[in-house]
């Protein structure tokens, strides 16, 4: 018995069928790897900058930041053992969270959470500001979860930390959209030469923040865009989280940078693709040095 040769018709159905085979697989294992694999593959990004009012008495300070761990169904107190014990490895001078410890839709406010963020050691200090799933779900509750946890929540409030005879402040704002954030009133007790670092939930703010004595902003909520297409960008960027969505942002003609961490963990959807979550790691050094 001899095959018949395919009709050209028949050859291009095939073709095609195979195709769409081929794209359901890779769209498949594409979400499965968003989901199981990417989704908890946490990325360490150091940075390393240089600023004008930088003491050189805080020169080689560790400053470790995180972001949206958004608590829930999606990431759980396991997830978050895991990564207090990835943070301790870094060993922090500085910690700072940038907001959204829990997740609106799918979590709810627990004190389960306590003992692993007071495993958290910065010998310098421990700071946060609330985001806006924070603000949704009871600003007041989780302000006192962190608090009890170690950490000093700055809501349009500065303080100042020192090593030797060197200090920089520590400024942290209300969220943007449930809040309202004063920076001006943050910065009543800080001198115009003092390095600022300043805490924002919203990276946006950084639209603000320039036309102030601040030199560095950290901020998170934009989760990075979560789910990144190569050569097209992210499907959905949350409001006030579009102009800075991530990484490091420099202003031409000042000192001011802002840096949008990506998060720990995800909203909406539990998945991540071609945006892996982020820790971010700070050293800082001044240009007299």
């Amino acid at each position: 018995m001899t095959n018949k040769p395919l009709s050209r018709r028949n050859f291009l159905k095939q073709g095609l069928l195979g195709a769409g085979a081929v794209g359901m697989m890779l769209a498949a294992g594409s979400g499965l790897y968003g989901i199981f694999g990417e989704r908890n593959w946490i990325q360490t990004t150091k940075i390393h900058l240089t600023f004008g009012r930088y003491p050189l008495a805080l020169a080689g300070v560790r400053i470790v930041q995180f972001s949206d761990t958004h608590i829930g169904s999606y990431y759980n107190i396991g997830h978050l053992a895991q990564l207090v014990d990835l943070l301790l490895q870094h060993e922090p001078d500085i910690l700072c969270f940038t907001g959204d410890l829990f997740d609106s839709k799918v979590g709810r406010i627990t004190d389960e959470v306590i003992p692993l963020l007071s495993q958290l050691q910065a010998p310098m200090g421990k700071f946060a500001v609330l985001g806006n799933h924070d603000m949704r779900m009871g600003s007041a509750r989780i302000k006192t979860i962190l608090e009890k946890s170690g950490f000093t929540v700055l809501v349009n409030e500065s303080q100042r930390v020192k090593r030797g005879d060197g200090s920089i402040h520590v400024v942290g704002v209300d969220e943007m959209l449930h809040g309202r954030p004063d920076l001006p009133r943050a910065l009543k007790d800080v001198s115009k030469d003092e390095f600022v670092l300043l805490l924002a939930h919203e990276p946006d703010f950084a639209d603000i923040a320039w036309k102030y004595p601040v030199d560095l902003q950290l901020s998170g909520h934009s989760h990075g865009g979560q789910i990144r297409i190569p050569f097209y960008g992210s499907l959905f960027m949350p409001e006030l989280g579009q102009k800075y969505s991530l990484g490091l942002y420099k202003f031409e003609g000042s000192d001011f940078h802002v840096y949008t961490n990506r998060g720990i963990g995800t909203t909406l959807f539990p998945i991540r693709f071609n945006c892996r979550p982020e820790i971010s790691v700070f050293v800082l050094d001044s240009v007299h040095a």
